[in-house]
């Protein structure tokens, strides 16, 4: 599988600790060369992508809303759907695979559809003990766990 996609899911709201991971992480997939999907809105979707932006990447938003300026301000393509929480299924079905950092229920939907449609999923500091998901440490060893799912 070609891993050109990678999806960032996560709390919308974030310490400055945990914003810093998502960063990394952003900047990693960039140099990767692949494209950071994530829900365009702030917290660890932010954080990613200012670390693609860093990085030169690119990043896509698919944003709850219908509003385009609800995006962060390092989404480049940002994607309004109007469809609230019913989103996460597009943000999982646009991904080869989702790296999950720390979130709330929102963060555990799209882990359960990604592993629901066999899609890999890499978690750091989120929900544990869940059957299939590949569990990491720090931001290099999930920038290094997603190249080596391609």
């Amino acid at each position: 599988m070609a891993v050109n996609m990678i999806g960032v899911i996560g709390a919308g709201t974030c310490n400055s600790e945990t914003y810093e991971l998502a960063r990394k992480i952003g900047a990693g997939i960039a140099n990767m060369g692949a494209t950071l999907v994530c829900g365009g809105l702030g917290g660890v979707m932010e954080g990613a992508c200012l670390g693609a932006h860093e990085a030169g990447g690119q990043t896509v938003g698919i944003l709850p809303g219908s509003d385009k300026a609800e995006a962060n301000a390092f989404v480049a393509t940002p994607i309004v759907t109007d469809l609230g929480h019913a989103r996460n299924v597009l943000i999982v079905r646009s991904s080869d695979l989702l790296i999950a950092i720390s979130g709330g229920y929102g963060t555990l939907s799209e882990i359960s559809i990604a592993l629901k449609i066999g899609k890999p999923v890499i978690g750091i500091s989120t929900w544990p003990d869940i059957d299939g998901v590949r569990y990491v440490a720090t931001a290099e060893e999930a920038v290094n766990a997603a190249a080596a799912s391609g």
